[in-house]
Order: structure tokens, then C-alpha cells, then sequence
């Protein structure tokens, strides 16, 4: 069986560093897909005047990456899944449409989920990541909070070094 491994937790908190070092290390990897939306034309606009079309943009989104690795073969490492919308949703206060909740209730990931909490040593706000601090740690809570809702078990990674964090990741594939 495939074990879908995500990385999920809060903006800023080192998932795409780490995504990026297990990518280097050969493992199969599925970029952020809010932030390549964020980096086309109009997304940032989608994200701040339509939040509810955006999460269904990113639905979209996780669905593809999803399906492009269904038949993969090997393990691969996802950079959010479907539960992440539903989160977004969640802290916008928006209610989750039919749409999303049975996306992450019939798209199940297989591997664990590795949450990377708010870490206020590293966060750096950029182009795409236009929370504050205090943003961050909230949108943390509210993706963490919609993982286990959709009974998924969410492991802390350790706020340490990439390789301690890549080491822990490669061991559960």
C-alpha cells in the first residue's frame, strides 16, 4: 500500500524546507497547493475577496495531486491535504461545504500526519504568507483541529534542525 505521508500545521512553520530536503533525499513529494494558487495571477486576490471559491480552487488543487499519485507506487510526502480546506474554512468562518467534508471523509491519506506548530524562531511572513505570528498559531489550531475531526492522528514534529525533522519523516514511509 502507498503510504501518503502529509505535512500539515502552521504557516511558516518549516513544512516546505523539509519538503524540499525530502525531495533531495529522493523521496516523492506533492508541493503546498494554496500557495502555488497564491502564486498565479489573481490568487491573491481570489484568497481575500472569495475565501470560499479559493478553498474550492485548492479542493481542486489536492484532488489532482491526489490522483496524480494514486497509481505511484512508493510513498510520498503531501504538503496539506484535503483537511487543510476544511480548516482554512474552519478560521475564516465559513461552513465547510458538502464538497470539501466528502473529499476528506472518501479521499483518505495512508501515512501519518506530521503537524509543524508555530514556530515563531523561523516564521518570516513573504509575498504568499501574509499572516502575522498570532495569524499563524490560529490557522495551526484550525487545520489541526479539521485533521482529527476527519479522524486522521496528528504527530507533532519536534521544533529542531531539517535532518532531526527529515529523519522522523523517512523512518514512518
Amino acid at each position: 500500500m502507498v503510504r501518503h505521508v502529509v505535512l500539515t500545521g502552521a504557516p511558516g512553520a518549516g513544512k516546505t524546507t523539509l519538503l524540499d530536503a525530502a525531495a533531495a533525499a529522493g523521496v516523492a513529494t506533492s508541493p503546498e497547493v494554496a500557495r502555488e494558487l497564491l502564486r498565479q495571477p489573481g490568487g491573491m486576490a481570489l484568497r481575500a475577496e472569495d475565501p470560499l471559491g479559493f478553498a474550492e480552487a485548492m479542493l481542486e488543487g489536492h484532488r489532482r495531486e491526489y490522483e496524480r499519485f494514486a497509481a505511484f507506487g512508493q510513498p510520498v510526502v503531501f504538503d496539506r491535504g484535503f483537511p487543510d480546506v476544511a480548516g482554512f474554512l474552519d478560521l475564516a468562518g465559513l461552513p465547510v461545504p458538502r464538497s470539501v467534508d466528502r473529499a476528506c471523509r472518501t479521499w483518505r491519506y495512508t501515512g501519518p500526519v506530521w503537524r509543524a506548530p508555530a514556530w515563531a524562531e523561523i516564521y518570516r511572513p513573504d509575498s504568499e504568507r501574509i499572516q502575522d505570528f498570532a495569524q499563524a498559531a490560529a490557522s495551526d489550531r484550525a487545520v489541526t483541529a479539521a485533521w482529527r475531526r476527519y479522524g486522521y492522528d496528528v504527530a507533532d514534529l519536534p521544533l529542531a534542525p531539517v535532518a532531526d525533522r527529515l529523519a522522523l519523516v523517512i523512518a514512518g514511509l
